[in-house]
């Protein structure tokens, strides 16, 4: 299956992008990787990156559109992938469209998952990551330490990201409502919508995703 995964931050879409991927057995395709693997690897795509990076400035669709076409001509992805994180806008979109038709294929599904906007601020603001580890991270309300403000793993003090304050985050939805929401009505049209709600136990989420793929709905 070739799928699009789009949702608000605090969605959960990593976490379900890595467990649909392996339950479909496609590679997954994420934005972050794309641009970590580039320019680790000194990449001339990734060498442009960073220039503008670098600068303070965003990155121009045209760059993220071509480092997204040569993964999606590796090897592995021949037989289907699911994009995390692209396309971002609408001009993304119309971009992923001309490539994929130029290669004769098509998307199967864009999944669209759902969260209240509280629900979402709630989880992202709640997150507490050790100092120690950023691998070691707790929830104030979902998965709270044993001891307040100590890592239960190091003894690491536990903090809150600047980027993870209700404030950035609400920016963060703002910006997501804005620019990436209009790909879902974009994505409609066509045909190839299907949404599911992110909330509840992460296996539940996974099974519905999975459910809602396989019935199209």
């Amino acid at each position: 299956m070739r799928i699009v995964l789009v949702g608000p931050p605090g969605a959960g879409k990593g976490t379900q992008a890595t467990r649909l991927a392996e339950k479909l057995r496609i590679p997954h395709i994420s934005t972050g990787d794309l641009f970590r693997a580039n320019i680790s690897r000194q990449t001339e795509l990734g060498k442009l990156a960073k220039s503008y990076m670098d600068a303070g400035n965003l990155v121009p669709d045209e760059v993220t559109i071509a480092m997204a076409k040569d993964r999606m001509e590796q090897p592995d992805a021949e037989g289907g992938f699911l994009l995390d994180g692209f396309p971002r806008n609408v001009s993304q979109a119309g971009a992923l469209d001309e490539l994929l038709q130029t290669e004769g294929i098509k998307l199967d599904a864009v999944l669209d998952l759902e969260a209240p906007e509280d629900e979402v601020v709630k989880r992202i603001a709640g997150r507490r990551v050790c100092r120690n580890d950023s691998a070691h991270v707790f929830h104030a309300t979902y998965s709270p330490p044993k001891q307040e403000g100590v890592c239960d793993t190091c003894g690491g003090e536990l903090y809150q990201r600047d980027d993870d304050s209700e404030s950035t985050v609400r920016t963060r939805l703002e910006v997501y409502h804005t620019q990436t929401e209009p790909i879902i009505d974009y994505y409609r049209a066509q045909g190839l919508v299907v949404t599911i709600s992110a909330m509840g136990p992460v296996d539940e989420v996974t099974e519905r995703a999975l459910e809602a793929l396989r019935s199209g709905k």
